[in-house]
């Protein structure tokens, strides 16, 4: 949802960035599970009841921010993309912590793993499911970048701001009281 917002309201290189850091922090997570380090931080509970309160809180810091944009006439506010920052390497940065400040990445990634990939897998299994995995989000997350940032859907956006933010501001506030009320 943030990769869209933002290249809806901010373009195309701007998403592009954001999305570079969501894969990275993706890349990371999966690097992590595929080679068993993540069973260790699933067995260090402190860490994931820090990372999901910092995710929950980050959720709901964007909810708020959405809030704003809707509630706002001003159709040049443009509030929660600014949110974002404004230099690639904010952007880039805010797309790695969203990812890694996810618990639920973690989850995902060994779920992925553990039906995609033998009982015993050899290094090249585990870097070939991990190649797989990170081309089909380097896809998504890319195209959501390059379709979201046309000029019809910038148009629709432009006819529909607050309704848009408005359903972000609730998806990102019921992301982040869930994650936040999530028993780890």
């Amino acid at each position: 949802m943030s990769i869209m917002a933002l290249a809806i309201q901010r373009g195309r290189s701007s998403a592009i960035v954001l999305a570079a850091g969501v894969i990275t922090g993706s890349i990371i997570w999966g690097l992590l599970v595929g080679f068993g380090l993540a069973t260790a931080l699933l067995l260090w509970t402190n860490l994931l009841v820090m990372l999901k309160i910092i995710g929950g809180l980050y959720l709901l810091w964007l909810a708020y921010r959405a809030s704003r944009s809707a509630l706002s006439k001003d159709q040049i506010a443009h509030q929660l993309a600014n949110s974002f920052g404004n230099s690639n390497i904010q952007l880039y940065l805010k797309g790695v912590a969203m990812h890694l400040t996810n618990p639920k990445a973690i989850f995902s990634w060994a779920a992925t793993i553990s039906v995609g990939l033998p009982n015993s897998p050899s290094t090249y299994d585990i870097l070939t499911g991990l190649l797989g995995c990170f081309t089909l989000g380097v896809m998504v997350f890319f195209g959501y970048a390059v379709i979201f940032s046309t000029k019809m859907a910038q148009s629709i956006f432009m006819k529909t701001r607050r309704w848009f933010d408005g359903v972000l501001a609730l998806i990102y506030g019921y992301a982040g009281v869930r994650l936040l009320l999530l028993k780890t």
